[in-house]
This record gives structure tokens, sequence and C-alpha cells, in this order.
């Protein structure tokens, strides 16, 4: 059995001023041949693949064409969309024959010159491979389904939680692989578009309405004669020509089933579709007073405006203006990207008292710089680490800045890391220590989870922010709710 394995993946914000090229994916890890499997192991969805491959009681060769992974940005340029392509496109011709392909994608990424980047690939790659290759595509499930990919996907499987478990999806697509490889299955697909868009306050699956709508797709997986049940609650800042929610169902050889599901699946979403937009944010000023109040920490100060893994650019200074401005009492950290002013810290030297001002460079929209006078307090390059499920990724070039109590570290790139303890503990700073931590997403604290005594959704505005009603909507379709008004949609 011969299996050809790839991935290309990103999440784009389309709102943000960003682009993303080729230096992005590499600055995440790409990776051609036989590197891939040698660096994937227990990471990402190839990780999950390569477990499921040391369980075959049968020979399996691997095919390695290309991992590309660049985590959440800007709109990608038509150059790096494609070069990947190509580069993807030949590896395959090259490869065949081979029996299937495990083709890792996001499902939200856009590109300039076509914003259904999943799409493109795919048809691509159908384009050189045949039809009649099984191809299995594992998702993010805040990904964006289009009529495209679900015509040259055999199947498409997303994540069943959030935070997500990568490699855990990685293992369900390779499972339902070999099944259609062996004979033992033979995949029906049925899917809806729900025309809505929600805010992230409900992302988390283990609470609220996605709980229920996440909790009925696991119960109709238990079903006889179902694969695979994948609701895509799309992330929020993706304004394409196809976008909105959806749900996948892929059923053994039953479209009539696979179209009940997806129906009933559909449905649940729209009757929930009130709850989505429940939040429990409260204004930066409120929040910071709290956070300080708190009787113990560590509290999260979660900037839902300027997330990272959302694609926001990450130098909103909105939180950290309010920190300034009440002289918080409590260790505080906060990330910055501002390369300006990682070089001026560099430059100035460990020790050196330096007046800055930082952020609101890149995302000028909802933030400003904000001048601040503090102590270089240590500065760091080269590091990587090596993030469970996720694989390595470089910090980048870091400096520390001491302004009263607020730890701020100053970024010179957007890493995965922005978001992950090692960033303070690299640097000499004991997370222990802090009484709030400024973290830039909206649902993946877990890096901090040891520590976590509360968590404070503060409503910040931001390429990300959960008010969707502050963008300028033009490509979606319409009508959206709750963009417009939409009361009798049936699925």
């Amino acid at each position: 059995m011969r299996i050809a394995v790839a991935e290309i993946a990103q999440e784009t914000d389309t709102f943000s001023p960003m682009t993303a090229d080729i230096n992005d994916f590499k600055a995440y890890g790409l990776f051609y041949g036989p590197e891939i499997l040698e660096r994937m192991r227990g990471a990402g969805a190839i990780g999950g693949l390569l477990e499921i491959v040391d369980e075959q009681t049968e020979p399996v060769e691997l095919v390695p064409i290309l991992r590309a992974w660049a985590g959440a940005g800007g709109t990608i340029t038509q150059e790096t969309l494609e070069y990947l392509t190509e580069k993807l496109v030949a590896g395959l011709k090259a490869a065949l024959p081979f029996d299937g392909l495990f083709l890792a994608l996001h499902g939200a990424a856009a590109a300039a010159n076509d914003d259904d980047l999943e799409g493109y690939v795919l048809e691509k790659v159908r384009a050189a491979i045949g039809d009649k290759i099984p191809v299995i595509g594992s998702l993010d499930h805040h990904a964006n389904i289009t009529a495209r990919m679900v015509r040259h996907a055999t199947v498409l499987i997303g994540h069943e939680t959030q935070p997500h478990d990568t490699v855990g999806t990685g293992r369900k697509s390779a499972r339902a692989l070999f099944r259609i490889l062996k004979g033992e299955i033979k995949p029906t697909v049925a899917w809806r578009k729900i025309p809505m868009i929600t805010p992230q306050d409900q992302f988390l699956t283990s609470q609220g309405p996605m709980k229920q709508w996440f909790d009925l797709a696991r119960e109709m997986e238990r079903r006889p004669g179902v694969i695979d049940v994948s609701p895509y609650p799309m992330q929020p800042w993706l304004d394409v020509a196809e976008g909105g929610w959806a749900v996948v169902v892929h059923t053994d050889n039953d479209p009539a089933l696979a179209e009940s599901l997806a129906k009933e699946s559909a449905q649940l979403a729209w009757n929930l579709r009130e709850q989505f937009w429940a939040s429990e944010r409260v204004s930066v000023a409120e929040a910071v007073r709290q956070a300080v109040a708190a009787d113990s920490g560590l509290i999260i100060l979660s900037d839902t405006g300027d997330s990272i893994y959302g694609g926001a650019p990450g130098d909103s200074t909105v939180i950290l203006r309010e920190l300034v401005a009440q002289n918080v009492p409590a260790l505080a950290f906060v990330p910055i990207i501002d390369v300006e002013a990682v070089d001026a810290a560099f430059e100035a030297g460990v020790g050196a008292t330096v007046t800055l001002d930082l952020g609101g460079k890149i995302d000028n929209v909802f933030s400003q710089p904000v001048r601040v006078t503090g102590r270089v307090g240590a500065i760091s390059q080269g590091v990587t680490l090596d993030v469970e499920g996720r694989g390595i990724c470089d910090i980048g070039k870091t400096a520390l800045l001491e302004v009263g109590q607020i730890r701020i570290v100053l970024m010179a790139e957007r890493s995965f890391a922005v978001n992950h303890p090692v960033l303070y503990a690299h640097l000499g700073l004991e997370v222990a220590d802090a009484k709030m931590v400024v973290v830039k997403t909206a649902s993946n604290f877990q890096f901090f989870s040891r520590w976590r005594k509360g968590m404070i959704r503060v409503d910040a505005g931001g390429m990300t922010q959960s008010d969707l009603t502050a963008f300028d909507w033009k490509r979606v379709p319409r009508p959206m709710y709750p963009l417009d008004d939409l009361p009798n949609w049936k699925p």
C-alpha cells in the first residue's frame, strides 16, 4: 500500500493589513521529502497519520511530498500559493502510482488570486492524479467549506475539539483512508452551508452551544453506517465568496442518511444562533480592575481583538495602554510584536533605560503606539520551542522591558510561542509570580492551565475582535445572519 503525504495550511484573516509569503511558511516549518516524516512524528495531522501507519499489519509505504504550515496571518500572496501548489503537484506526479493521498489542510486560507485556497489546491491535485485515487483532507474545524473542496476531496474531516487536537484529527482521517483502501467503506457525502457568522466567544467545544452542536456530531457518528460528521463554525474574520458555517457528513454508501444528518446538524446550529452570540466580554478598564482585585493569580486577560492564532498582527496596545494608565500594582506579563522596539532594546543593551513607542504600527486602525519608559531586563535570539502537537517553532528575536510592575516581552516576529509560558521563562521570568498575563487568543489558554486561577475576556478592538459588525463585509454571501434580517432559513 503506497500513500502520498502532504500539507499546506494557513488560517487567513482577510481584514488584516498583513500579507503572508513563503517566509511565513519557512518560519513555522517548510519541509520536503523524508524530512517531513522525521520532523512531524507526534505533531499535527501528519503525526496522527504516522501513528495509524504504525498500527497496520500489512506494509505501508509513505511518499512524503511537502509540508508547509504558516499558522494564522494575512492573505497569502499569489506567488506563494502558486509556488506551493506547483511543488505539491510536481511531487505527486513524480510519485505516481500511489493508492491514496493524505492531504492536511486548514480550510480557512485565502490567497490574493483565489479566496478558496483549499479548493484551488484540491482542484489542481485532482487534475494531476485523476478521479480514482482517494484524497483524504484533514481540516481545522474553523474551515470554510466550499463546493470545490467537497467536489475534489473523497473525505473531509475536521477537528472534534477547541482547543484543537491536531494529532487526533490526523488519526481519525488516516483511519478513514485505510478503511477506504481496504474496501471496508465507500464514502458518500452530504453537506450544508449555514448562512451565519458568529464571534469567537462561544468557540470552546467544552461548554455552551458549541458543545451541544459538537456533541450531536459525536452521537451521530455512533449510528450505523456513519463515517464522520464534521461541524465547521467558520473562523469569523474571513470575508470570502462562499463564507459561512457548514456541516459535512460522510456515510458508508448511504446518501439518504448523509442528507438527513447534514440537515439535522445544520438545523441545530441555526436554532442555536442567538446563543452563539452570547458573550461575557468586559471593557478593557474593567478587565484590568478585576484582574488587580482578584484574590490570587494567574488571571488570564484574553485579548480577543488581537488573537495571533486568528491572524491578528499581535501589536495591539489596547490592554497595555490600560495597564500603564492604571499603574497596576501587581506583576503583569504582556507580549507585543514590534521589531523596531526589539532592535532598539538590543542596541541599548541589558540594564539600559529606554523610552519607546510600542505597538500600533501594523494595526493602527484599532490601536495606536504607547510610549513607555523602562529597563531592558533581558534579550534573546535563536531559541526554538517544541510545542506538543504542533512541532518546532522559532521564538525569534525578543527583549524584556520592565515598566513598573509590567513585564513586556517584545517580539520581532509573530510566533506560536506568543501565547506560551516559555516566552517568559526563557527570559528569566516565573509565570507563577505573575498576577496576570495578556494572552493574544480567545480560546487557546491551555498552556497556562497549571497556574490559571481565572480568565477574563477583554472586549478589545482589533483585527480579530468579537464585534463583527465593525468590519466592512464585501464578499460573504448575503443575506448572512446577523448582518442581515434572516428569520426563516431552513437547511
